[in-house]
């Protein structure tokens, strides 16, 4: 009898595979029989899973020694993962985009949500920022970068590996060029009518955050000859996009200066330097010094970083945005518009709202949601994993 070709991860005989059968695409490492072979298997190694009853679920990437035991990459446990079959995942990723949108502007692939375990590129202009933040991808990064820059024409490719993903699996934390030459300064990025400087070497994540887009656009429809409050801004997100239709004014607020600065220089360049004011600092204390100031804003937007981000920090996390809703409340004028945002992949749907109409209560105010909207077409939802329909954003009137 000969030897499988990849070492095998099975599940223990109380394990859910049909949950795994029908579709999600991993298996937690308390679910996996974990004797010393298994532990052996390399993390990053490749491995076929079976139920216990030892038929294949499929062939993936193994981390024994982590909480996600197993990411699935391929059903077919004979599939080769060689150039072929990551060129036929990023060539499909690369339609979706090329189908979506006319510019050159877009997260290229979502993880999961393109079935790529780990990896996130986006795209600006002619320069991919990738981040790899898992052992298999590493060590196909010359692969990677090849297959990406055949396909799209890009000129530059960076490897931004400061994620803290990478850290669980124990991968250094390091910026790379992979190809070209990296950008002098940031990049100009046309979206919603706005133009957004990303700084693809020194900013946030990959410089930009694109997922917002369709939320952006919708906040904007609200803001023609609006006083527009942008808290939790980073590069000047929803206010940029309101002055490009139309706002009378917009205050973005952010701890980060240079993301202030990168905000600043947005504005001016879409010629709207005019109507663009930034204060720089704690949000929450911000909130409170424009409540005490008097300040009324037509739309008010609160976009802030995952307060839950984990299980563990669930119930702070939502104790965190109800007082975002709190602060945020008394700041928008009779008959306004407020924005509420969560990145927070602990944080669902409903968990959120609750959280949120707790905090517009104890603020005394009376909300109406008039819309709810998620991410972005470019960060397609892996149906049966939710991580990957993390954003969530309500738009109420006051």
């Amino acid at each position: 009898m000969t030897a499988p070709p990849f070492p095998v991860l099975r599940l223990k005989p109380k394990a859910d595979a049909r949950r795994i059968r029908h579709g999600h695409p991993w298996a937690w490492a308390d679910d996996l029989v974990l004797d010393r072979r298994s532990r052996a298997i390399p993390a990053g190694a490749l491995a076929v899973l079976e139920d216990a009853d030892r038929a294949p679920l499929g062939l993936g990437v193994a981390t024994p020694a982590a909480r996600i035991g197993l990411r699935l990459l391929d059903r077919d446990p004979a599939t080769r993962i060689d150039t072929d079959w990551l060129s036929a995942r990023l060539s499909r990723a690369f339609a979706l985009r090329e189908a979506l949108y006319d510019a050159p502007f877009y997260r290229l692939v979502h993880a999961e949500g393109d079935g790529l375990p780990g990896l996130i590129v986006d795209r600006f202009g002619e320069t991919l920022v990738m981040q790899p933040n898992a052992i298999w991808l590493e060590e196909r990064l010359d692969d990677l970068t090849a297959i990406l820059t055949d396909l799209t024409g890009c000129t530059t490719v960076i490897k931004n590996g400061t994620s803290r993903a990478r850290a669980l699996e124990e991968l250094p934390e390091e910026m790379a060029v992979l190809k070209g030459t990296a950008p002098v300064g940031p990049i100009p990025v046309p979206m919603n009518g706005a133009t957004y400087m990303a700084d693809v070497m020194g900013g946030q994540k990959t410089g930009l955050f694109y997922d917002q887009r369709p939320n952006h656009a919708f906040a904007a429809g609200l803001a023609r000859n609006a006083r527009v409050l942008d808290v939790f801004s980073h590069v000047g997100g929803f206010a940029l996009a309101a002055l490009a239709r139309g706002a009378r004014s917009a205050l973005a607020v952010d701890a980060s200066s240079p993301a202030l600065d990168l905000a600043a220089q947005g504005a001016e360049a879409m010629g709207a330097g005019a109507r663009f004011t930034t204060r720089q600092g704690d949000a929450f204390a911000a909130m409170e010094d424009l409540a005490g100031e008097g300040a009324l804003f037509d739309l008010v937007i609160a976009d802030p970083p995952a307060f839950a981000p984990s299980k563990p920090a669930l119930d702070k996390g939502l104790r965190a945005y109800e007082r975002v809703a709190r602060l945020a409340a008394p700041l928008v004028a009779e008959g306004g518009y407020m924005v509420l945002c969560s990145c927070s992949h602990a944080a669902d749907l409903s968990k959120f709202r609750m959280a949120c109409l707790r905090g517009l209560g104890r603020a005394g105010r009376e909300p109406r949601l008039i819309h709810t909207g998620f991410a972005g077409p470019d960060h397609p939802v892996h149906p049966a994993l939710s991580d990957t329909g993390y954003l969530k954003a309500l738009v109420f009137r006051l």
